[in-house]
């Protein structure tokens, strides 16, 4: 392969690889539609958190 050619090959490659991304959004968070996504204010955030926490804590627990 000429030199030329293997150059104009790699700068159309990298502009190509730049410019979009083919990952829709909220890939890897959730799988169904129909659910809300996911809250954006601090109170509900925290409360998630605390309650994930809660649960974490709980299955180390033996009943």
């Amino acid at each position: 392969m000429d030199k030329r050619k293997l150059a104009a090959l790699a700068r159309k490659n990298a502009a190509k690889s730049g410019t979009s991304s083919s990952i829709p959004k909220g890939f890897g968070k959730k799988y169904d539609k129909n659910l809300a996504d996911d809250p954006t204010d601090e109170a509900t955030i925290k409360q998630r958190a605390e309650s994930d926490r809660f649960f974490a804590e709980m299955k180390k627990r033996d009943f």
